[in-house]
């Protein structure tokens, strides 16, 4: 493997969005940064993701140096399970990058398609080769690591068959309540209001107030679009509805229920990262109240792009990290 005077090559690929940047091998800080639409790999078509890597690698490596990238590491959510070449995800993640790379005369030694959780684990203090990631973004899904190596997940299941907490959910579980007041179902809710205002559907009385937010909603049908209305859940609860603060509490016990699942360990490392559980995550103060029995403590990070620096800096040294 080459050694430390080459460069190295992070990326870390969401519902939300793909983030890249690139280092020197031997350490220090990194040196370029980019970012582009969304990169779930089971979501968004290969052509789109091959464009979208394609244009973030060509943004942070250094002009006239593709011959010094030696490591690259790149985390996707919906890869599946890494290392297993037969994965709808993996096949694609790995064509669309290798492509990219390509298309910028890279050929490093080292290429390696990971999880997202695999990169968002590794950018915890030390670099821990095991414990615990919960992701709770656009997708939610909780994770345990052996080995710097995805060994179990619980959840991770796409919009339509799980994801229970995550961003999409806690937009459609707005809707859902909404529709349910307007109808006499449930409580009242702020979220009727709001949300049609959101839609850009906003109506005079409840009839037309019931097919705002129905069209609205299947016209921001994508995970990705309903799931950019969470924040509106988010801040009627701030503002102390309780129909929007009992979708955030449950939103919050659906992945502590999914991180119950994978058996947590007391004192092991717990990493949290997505715009809900990441520093600063709505859901970061509730999720950590419901671990704490547990004798966990998690550690929020904003994205898994520095794991995945971490990464392949590690994949330089002989023996001093995982291989691809």
């Amino acid at each position: 493997m080459a050694g430390g005077g080459g460069l190295v090559l992070g990326i870390d690929g969401g519902g939300s969005g793909v983030r890249a940047a690139v280092a020197v091998a031997a350490g220090g800080p990194v040196l370029a940064t980019a970012s582009d639409g969304a990169a779930n790999v089971r979501s968004v078509p290969e052509p789109v993701l091959t464009e979208r890597l394609t244009r973030v690698v060509g943004r942070v490596l250094p002009p006239g140096r593709p011959a010094d990238l030696v490591s690259v590491v790149a985390g996707f959510a919906g890869a599946g399970i890494p290392g297993r070449a037969g994965d709808a995800g993996q096949r694609v993640a790995a064509r669309a990058l290798r492509t990219a790379l390509a298309r910028h005369g890279c050929s490093p030694a080292h290429v390696r398609v990971a999880a997202d959780s695999e990169a968002a684990f590794a950018a915890a203090p030390g670099c821990p080769p095991d414990g615990l990631a919960v992701i709770a973004g656009t997708g939610a899904a909780a994770t345990r690591m052996r080995g710097h190596r995805l060994a179990a997940t619980a959840d991770g299941c796409g919009w339509l068959t799980g994801d229970e907490g995550s961003g999409f959910w806690i937009a459609r579980e707005g809707v859902r309540r909404a529709l349910r007041a307007l109808d006499g179902r449930g409580p009242g809710t702020v979220l009727v209001a709001r949300l049609a205002e959101a839609f850009g559907r906003p109506a005079p009385d409840p009839p037309s107030l019931r097919y705002a937010l129905v069209d609205g909603a299947l016209d921001a049908a994508a995970p990705v679009r309903l799931a950019r209305h969470c924040p509106v859940v988010v801040r009627a609860a701030a503002d102390g509805d309780a129909v929007a603060v009992a979708i955030l509490d449950g939103a919050a016990d659906l992945l502590a229920g999914s991180t119950a699942a994978l058996r947590p360990r007391p004192g092991e490392p717990l990493v949290t990262v997505g715009g809900l559980l990441g520093p600063r995550g709505p859901l970061l103060e509730r999720f950590t109240d419901r671990v704490a029995g547990w004798g966990l403590v998690p550690h929020p990070v904003e994205d898994g792009l520095a794991g995945a620096v971490a990464l392949a800096r590690a994949a330089c040294a002989p023996g001093a990290g995982p291989s691809g």
